[in-house]
């Protein structure tokens, strides 16, 4: 898991761009929950990528902060544009027998 996490955090320092709001790394059975300090009326970008076997499935509260979407863990970088008009929750939730470790981090844009 180690070496998961490490290649994880580095797929997203490549892609990084703009100021770091929040970020992190769970494993995929354990899927992310945050309601990240966001703040209301400015545009964030979110960084999501999943490394280990499967795929997860990344949604919002409400759904009109961004787009629903399965993401494979297969090492790819998935980016969303957050619009908020309202708190956030974010999750991201490992589908059935999916492995591996997603790391995610959200940048102010």
């Amino acid at each position: 898991m180690e070496k998961l996490t490490e290649q994880a955090q580095a797929a997203l320092a490549a892609v990084h761009s703009g100021k770091m709001v929040e970020a992190g790394v769970e494993r995929v059975h354990d899927g992310i929950h945050t309601e990240p300090t966001l703040s209301e009326g400015r545009t964030y970008r979110l960084d999501l990528v999943c490394f280990g076997s499967g795929s997860v499935q990344l949604t919002f509260v409400p759904a009109s902060a961004g787009t629903e979407a399965r993401v494979p863990c297969d090492q790819s970088v998935v980016q969303q544009r957050i619009t908020l008009h309202k708190p956030l929750h974010l999750d991201v939730d490992g589908a059935k027998g999916s492995t591996g470790m997603i790391a995610w981090q959200i940048d102010a844009i």
